[in-house]
């Protein structure tokens, strides 16, 4: 059995990133899990601690990542998020492919530590539609969707650095596309693991 694969997923908010995500998650092909992030952000209504994500406050996310327990991490929006090694090390032994839904600045350290990760940017075609289902939301005060818009800008400029693009105008299709990338993967995985 050879190691799962390592599959970075970005994209900016509004991208429908965590949709495909999901739906990738809800009828799975392979031995595949959504690594859980942690971050300080408050909870949005709905999400649960240690599901959506792991909600820790700023003073222990700062002791674990002093003592190296993060694989990456970031300081975004005004706000950190990372990703422990124990989401990810454990699973990736067992044969599982293990999904980080993180950002381009934790891709970066991803693809520097782990050189044999593959990195997928989900993206609209248009800029405008990012800010319309921004909007269609209602979760975020006009300040926090105007952040959001500059760092989409900012995130969308590296679009470039990733192994993949994904367009996500139409859901199906973007799932498809998805789904096509990740069963290459398992397939190369699956054959090195017989060359073993």
């Amino acid at each position: 059995m050879g190691t799962g694969p390592l599959i970075i997923v970005s994209g900016p908010s509004g991208s429908g990133k965590s949709t495909l995500i999901r739906r990738l998650l809800d009828a799975p092909a392979w031995p595949l899990r959504l690594s859980v992030s942690v971050t300080t952000r408050p909870p949005r209504p709905g999400e649960q601690d240690g599901i959506d994500y792991h909600f820790w406050s700023m003073a222990d996310f700062e002791k674990h990542r002093d003592r190296g327990r993060f694989l990456e991490w970031a300081h975004v929006h005004g706000n950190y998020y990372g990703t422990l090694v124990d989401e990810v090390t454990p699973y990736r032994e067992k044969g599982m492919g293990v999904l980080l839904d993180i950002d381009v600045q934790g891709a970066e350290k991803v693809r520097a530590k782990c050189t044999d990760a593959v990195s997928i940017f989900i993206r609209t075609s248009r800029f405008e539609t990012l800010e319309q289902r921004l909007r269609e939301r209602h979760t975020e005060a006009e300040e926090v969707i105007q952040r959001r818009l500059r760092n989409a800008r900012a995130e969308l400029a590296r679009a470039g650095e990733y192994n993949y693009q994904v367009i996500n105008d139409d859901l199906d299709a973007a799932l498809a596309n998805l789904r096509g990338i990740i069963g290459t993967l398992f397939a190369a995985t699956e054959a090195a693991g017989e060359k073993q």
